[in-house]
């Protein structure tokens, strides 16, 4: 017996109904983990190293963990807003240690206040940013070799005061004088402070830095017109030209940010540890950047974000506190840390694809 047309139509589209119905349910996953699979990774991180390195929970390593957070969310934000407008900033790493090393300077070998120390390290990040913004924008200069070159500069001008050693009180001078001067007691506040937070001495106040410029930063990027520019000159940037917006200046704008983020997070530093240290900022480049790139990965953002990257500097300082407190060899830190934000940004960027792919 044939069957008419409607009920020909009718069994194709029963036969159909399941594969919608998986298919939806595959979109569903996908998009769950695209979403909260960062987020799982990180609480699963945590239960692994609670389980296999004695302490790792306890108070005092979160304090560790919130320090080292700290500075590195801070250099990361400031890296996110490069990746905002599309750009990238390799010199942030150096101007940190810049910024550690003039404030060291001018309070303990030119016997200037906490005052004068902080404005001459902000001012200095404003201007090296500046100049990164005017050399990408104005000479062409691609971001990674103008900011590359500002890098090695740095390294290099940064050793020239004293040619290449340490700053701390009473040292000898190149010119066969003592510093004689000290860091301010207010300045090594800003590194040692600790507030009270269910125990004594918890939380570091350099962790209150980085929540409050995070909010700051967060909410110039997503609720303010200038933020929403920004985002569209990464998006788009001749597009954004057409309607009228200063590219240039935003973007120029954009590392004068970055600059004084990683001034900020030098001074910190350097109040944290009382004295200049010319190698205390190896690898604070190399963490800014991850926590940067992985907070493209959190609640499925892809695309750079002042709550990812809080929530990538945490997971770098987890990872990190982790595997020292497992006695894991310090020449495999980088290559773990490598692989996760290897890891995070393909299943990120490869999941995004397909649900925009709608597969």
């Amino acid at each position: 017996m044939t069957m008419t047309l409607n009920e020909k139509d009718a069994t194709v589209a029963q036969e159909g109904k399941p594969a919608r119905k998986d298919g939806a349910q595959s979109r569903n996953a996908i998009d769950f983990a695209i979403r909260f699979g960062f987020i799982g990774l990180l609480v699963g991180l945590v239960i692994f190293f609670s389980l296999a390195a004695d302490g790792f929970s306890s108070p005092r390593s979160a304090v560790f963990i919130f320090q080292s957070v700290a500075i590195t969310g801070i250099l990361a934000l400031g890296v996110t807003f490069t990746l905002v407008v599309g750009g990238f900033d390799l010199s942030i790493g150096s101007v940190a240690t810049s910024s550690m090393m003039l404030s060291a300077y001018v309070m303990v070998v030119l016997e200037q206040s906490a005052f004068v120390a902080i404005v001459a390290c902000l001012v200095m990040g404003a201007v090296i940013g500046f100049i990164n913004g005017v050399l990408i924008v104005k000479t062409k200069v691609p971001d990674l070799l103008a900011t590359l070159g500002m890098m090695f500069l740095l390294v290099g001008l940064q050793r020239i005061p004293t040619e290449g050693r340490s700053i701390a009180t009473g040292m000898t001078l190149p010119d066969g004088s003592t510093a004689n001067g000290t860091f301010s007691p207010f300045f090594l506040q800003m590194g040692r402070h600790r507030f009270d937070l269910v125990l004594d001495n918890l939380l570091p106040i350099s962790v209150v830095f980085l929540l409050v410029i995070g909010v700051l930063v967060w909410g110039f990027l997503e609720l303010t017109r200038h933020g929403r520019l920004m985002y569209a000159i990464g998006s788009n940037e001749r597009a954004a030209s057409l309607t009228g917006t200063n590219v240039n200046a935003y973007k120029i704008v954009a590392y004068m940010f970055s600059g004084v983020l990683a001034s900020v997070g030098g001074m910190l530093l350097a109040a944290r540890l009382g004295r200049g240290d010319i190698a205390s900022g190896t690898n604070l480049l190399l963490d800014a950047v991850a926590a940067a790139l992985i907070g493209f990965a959190v609640l499925g953002a892809a695309k750079p974000n002042a709550f990812g990257t809080a929530m990538g500097a945490l997971f770098v300082g987890i990872l990190l506190q982790g595997l020292t407190m497992m006695n894991a060899p310090y020449y495999t830190q980088d290559f773990v840390k490598g692989a996760v934000l290897v890891v995070a940004l393909v299943f990120t960027f490869s999941l995004s694809g397909r649900k925009a792919g709608g597969h």
